[in-house]
């Protein structure tokens, strides 16, 4: 399968399945890691899978994702004198980066023989699962809190998917999807916050972003944080390109999250390994709202190794940033998108990004979306 299942905290094997079990040690999900590439790229290949050497083995399932517009701040990286570029995944074909991730998942679950597939997504995650399984020919079921989106929603049913609403927090459309799976055996639970699969997509933006930026590495990325799946991709995608030898660094990844819901800064706060417990409240950020990311551990961990940091913003600084992009940028952005934006004014006032510095933000999704 172009490499191997581990344990990103112990490094125990896996064993590759629709659904890979957690490591029984560690107790978290399992992380792929690809062999020593081969020719990285396949010029032609589509979309995103000119880097398969970068994936799991499969045979592309795509609508185009990737090749996203980097584009130069005309007015927001000046201001903070800074050189700041927007990498914009709203252009993705479902209108966010997670078709990254959907594209690859979807490819290896009907490589290993899956039929129907469920996942638990505020918006973004349902879209791009729903579309490449329809794609695909395969069925599926959305678990979606009753709050989310109905612009997403939409797009979801638009889809052919059967949505699913669940009453209560996020966390209870996780724990609805699951019961549904362990009561269907055939139907296959293709987690973008757990799948190995899903993250080896996202890990295409890393040599993405390099190969824009004419293979000169940023000096900073920062990211929205909720599942940690974009920012885990960009950790991985140029830890990759290090270990191959193209590249002989990294860049420092910055973790955002709203203030409502911060279980990974409040981690990095109090210097602890481990996501710390909270009571997630209402955000206009939804697609971070995740009280309980189980790849958290390896969250903090890729942020020490980047040499990153960690912090949080109020609904006013999110809503701030997402009103700027629009006005200074001419980028509409959903608020989620606009948290990374919001925390560059901060971690400027800290030193984390000193002035001067490159800094690649992801525009994660498009504001057609929100509401």
């Amino acid at each position: 399968m172009n490499g191997e299942l581990r344990c990103p905290l112990c490094g125990a094997g896996g064993t590759w399945a629709v659904q890979p079990p957690t490591c029984r040690d560690c107790h978290v999900p399992l992380t792929f890691f690809p062999s020593a590439a081969r020719g990285v790229e396949r010029p032609g290949a589509p979309g995103h899978w000119r880097y398969q050497a970068l994936f799991p083995q499969a045979e592309p399932l795509s609508l185009g994702e990737g090749n996203t517009p980097l584009v130069p701040s005309a007015r927001v990286g000046p201001e903070l004198a800074l050189e700041v570029v927007f990498k914009w995944e709203g252009a993705n074909p479902t209108g966010s980066f997670k078709d990254r991730g959907a594209s690859v998942l979807v490819s290896v679950l009907r490589e290993l023989g899956a039929r129907k597939l469920a996942d638990d997504s505020s918006g973004n995650a349902g879209a791009a699962l729903a579309a490449y399984a329809a794609r695909a020919g395969l069925p599926a079921r959305l678990f979606v809190p009753e709050g989310a989106s109905p612009k997403k929603l939409a797009q979801i049913r638009a889809y052919g998917a059967h949505l699913v609403s669940v009453p209560g927090p996020r966390a209870a459309a996780t724990e609805a999807v699951l019961a549904a799976c362990a009561h269907e055996p055939q139907l296959v639970y293709a987690s973008h916050n757990a799948s190995p699969y899903f993250l080896a997509g996202l890990s295409s933006l890393a040599w993405e972003t390099w190969e824009d930026l004419e293979h000169v590495l940023p000096d900073h990325v920062v990211v929205p944080v909720g599942g940690g799946g974009l920012l885990l991709g960009l950790y991985y995608g140029f830890s990759a390109l290090r270990a191959w030898g193209v590249i002989s660094s990294m860049p420092k990844l910055h973790a955002v999250q709203a203030a409502a819901c911060a279980p990974i800064a409040e981690a990095w706060s109090a210097g602890v390994d481990h996501p710390v417990p909270v009571d997630a409240q209402p955000t206009v950020a939804e697609g971070i709202r995740v009280a309980r990311p189980p790849r958290g551990q390896e969250i903090l961990r890729a942020l020490r190794a980047s040499g990153g940091s960690a912090l949080t913003l109020t609904e006013g600084e999110i809503l701030e940033a997402q009103r700027e992009l629009a006005t200074k940028e001419g980028l509409y952005v959903e608020p989620t998108s606009a948290t990374a934006m919001a925390a560059l004014g901060k971690l400027k006032q800290s030193g984390a990004i000193p002035e001067g510095a490159r800094v690649v933000i992801p525009l994660t999704g498009t504001g057609l979306k929100s509401g």
